[in-house]
């Protein structure tokens, strides 16, 4: 029995050395051109030029990630079919009743490539100069502030809401169907504030036109350094999108654990660290041990807001 175990084990790491021997397809539910898309396709470039073959990206939007998440769900877990996956993956459980896939029990985690905080803008002439103004102002005007992001069941709008539980305040939340319309109603006074990327917010921050009150990382951003964090008022918050990669689940370990290093390498390497950095994104490059126990806590985490705060949408 030990024998044919040593056997199956080498069977494997020699499969593993040899991986990839054919195209892998990436597949990234969202439209192409989104960050999400150009990241597998920054990685996958380098993955090519690496090992030799091509990484070819797969575009399929719909249903909030469900429809492109759930065709890999059902890939041959080969190590030839990935996924890229957002904040949406650790979301989605707790948002829809009933999804056509197990995100625990269909996958297995890769790696996280990176982490982008959301950032609140409001208008310059908005009194509140920092999250301590705007904690007080909000408990004088309580239901009154509204604040804005790119749609219910975002990321930004769990950010606002995960804020509103640890600050003690209650505020109006106001969807918008992406990020162009919210900014223009903060701008034009319509919306007291907006929850969103911090790559969207910079160009009208650095042109006077949005003030920028705090980032939700646990660390200031390099991007960004003169904006503290809401944890610097408000312990313990913390609120990141991140982008990462999983694969069907039965994968061998052993190519996980190779797309995994050298993914981790990609990431930090400074081309693309330097990309990310420009983008208002942290590289990561985790371990598959520890995406996992990430993935775990973020969707317990927003599994708690998203009941406290009894969002529920319709598939």
């Amino acid at each position: 029995m030990f024998a044919v175990a040593c056997s199956a084990t080498a069977q494997t790491k020699s499969a593993a050395d040899a991986y990839p021997t054919k195209p892998i397809r990436v597949i990234v539910p969202f439209a192409p051109g989104g960050g999400t898309d150009i990241t597998a396709r920054l990685v996958g470039q380098k993955l090519t030029e690496k090992w030799g073959q091509n990484f070819v990206v797969d575009a399929r939007p719909g249903a909030a990630t469900i429809v492109g998440t759930e065709i890999a769900s059902r890939a041959v877990p080969d190590g030839y079919t990935l996924l890229m996956i957002t904040t949406t993956f650790a979301i989605n459980p707790s948002l829809y009743k009933k999804l056509p896939y197990d995100p625990i029990k269909d996958f297995t985690p890769v790696t996280q490539l990176n982490y982008q905080p959301n950032v609140i803008v409001v208008s310059p002439t908005f009194p509140a100069a920092s999250v301590k103004d705007l904690i007080a102002l909000a408990k004088q005007k309580r239901g009154e502030l509204t604040f804005a992001s790119p749609g219910a069941g975002s990321a930004p709008h769990l950010s606002g809401e995960l804020f509103q539980r640890m600050a003690g305040v209650q505020m109006v939340h106001v969807p918008y169907k992406g990020i162009p319309p919210a900014v223009t109603d903060v701008l034009g006074g319509r919306v007291t504030m907006l929850f969103t990327t911090t790559i969207s917010a910079a160009p009208h921050v650095k042109a006077g036109k949005l003030k920028a009150l705090a980032i939700t990382s646990a660390k200031r951003m390099p991007s960004m350094p003169d904006v503290p964090t809401i944890g610097e008022t408000v312990p313990g918050y913390q609120a990141e999108a991140f982008q990462a990669m999983v694969a069907p689940a039965g994968v061998p370990r052993a190519i996980v654990e190779k797309l995994a290093a050298e993914i981790g390498a990609i990431v930090k390497s400074p081309d693309i660290a330097a990309r990310f950095e420009a983008d208002g994104a942290v590289p990561v490059g985790s371990t598959p041990q520890q995406f996992a126990a990430f993935l775990r806590s973020e969707t317990a985490k927003w599994a708690k807001v998203i009941r406290e705060a009894n969002i529920r949408l319709e598939q």
